[in-house]
């Protein structure tokens, strides 16, 4: 979420299901130039990838247009989650702030919400804390995005439970697999717990999508009972040279063995060995465990992201 200041020239906000190859490219645009001012990216992947490929249960796109008809910014609403209130993104392009089109998004949002809204400020900049701030909303989630260095990896051995083995994902034979174990795995999780076959196609349709990176845990490998247990999911950022702990998941019954840490150190190995200077990951704030595990890992706060709410 990105904010501006409060004067009020005239503007038209467009609420769509789906955006049109034209629209697309143009909030495409503005992401990217929105990211090259602030450090970092307004809406996160998963709001990224449903800007194409049409209509999403539950999911809204916000279009703000200048007077002159200049697209000044952009909002997303996610209804899916049948629990949580709706969960909202937004971005002012940064020629265009400074004239209450962040404001005007953030009411938009609300009333589109049922005034039941969450909304990330990623990167927490000060703008963003004073529009929440103005639109009533009440901080209640950090999200830290935390980094190391992989050029000086001294990590033991990985030790994996007995019976456990470490394979690659393979692409349309452990997708319903990976699937359940991911769910499972992240139940209490509102966004990648709720993760479905199209959000899983969607990101292997991606340019940085290697299977390669994408470790599965199994226990019995070979047998009618392998099933499996856990997986590290890598990924990386070319143009940053940045690799990244994607995701890290163990089944319920699995835990609390070890494959949760030796799924992570298979993966930074695996980055390391790519030439990459450095491996980023996000996790709670509040998940003091994982937190603590990284940090002995080596990982250290590089960034936080801020979710606010409406108090009712």
């Amino acid at each position: 979420m990105t904010s501006d200041a409060v004067t009020t020239p005239p503007r038209r906000i467009e609420t769509l299901d789906a955006l049109s190859p034209q629209q697309a490219g143009e909030v495409g645009e503005l992401l990217a130039e929105a990211a090259r001012r602030d450090g970092q990216q307004a809406v996160s992947e998963q709001g990224r990838l449903r800007l194409r490929g049409g209509a999403r249960e539950g999911v809204l796109h916000l279009l703000l247009s200048a007077a002159d008809g200049t697209l000044a910014g952009y909002a997303q609403l996610d209804g899916s989650d049948p629990v949580e209130p709706p969960a909202g993104e937004l971005v002012v392009h940064p020629a265009l702030r400074a004239r209450g089109h962040g404001r005007a998004l953030g009411k938009a949002l609300l009333a589109a919400s049922g005034k039941r809204l969450r909304v990330w400020a990623h990167g927490g900049h000060p703008a963003a804390r004073h529009l929440a701030q103005v639109l009533g909303l009440a901080l209640f989630r950090e999200l830290r995005q935390m980094r190391r260095p992989l050029d000086r990896l001294d990590l033991p051995e990985p030790v994996l439970p007995e019976g456990v083995t470490v394979r690659a994902f393979v692409p349309g034979e452990d997708d319903a697999d990976w699937l359940a174990v991911n769910a499972a795995a992240f139940a209490h999780h509102p966004e990648q717990g709720n993760l479905t076959r199209r959000d899983l196609e969607d990101r292997m349709a991606e340019p940085w999508f290697d299977p390669k990176g994408f470790f599965l845990a199994v226990r019995d490998e070979g047998t009618e009972d392998a099933e499996l247990v856990g997986f590290h999911w890598t990924k990386v950022h070319a143009e940053e040279g940045l690799g990244e702990v994607y995701v890290v998941g163990v089944r319920p019954g699995a835990q609390g063995g070890g494959l949760g840490k030796a799924l992570t150190t298979i993966g930074l190995r695996h980055l390391a060995a790519q030439g990459l200077p450095a491996a980023m990951l996000y996790v709670d704030a509040d998940n003091t465990a994982a937190v603590a595990v990284y940090e002995r890992l080596g990982f250290t706060t590089h960034e936080t992201d801020l979710m606010y709410r409406t108090e009712s």
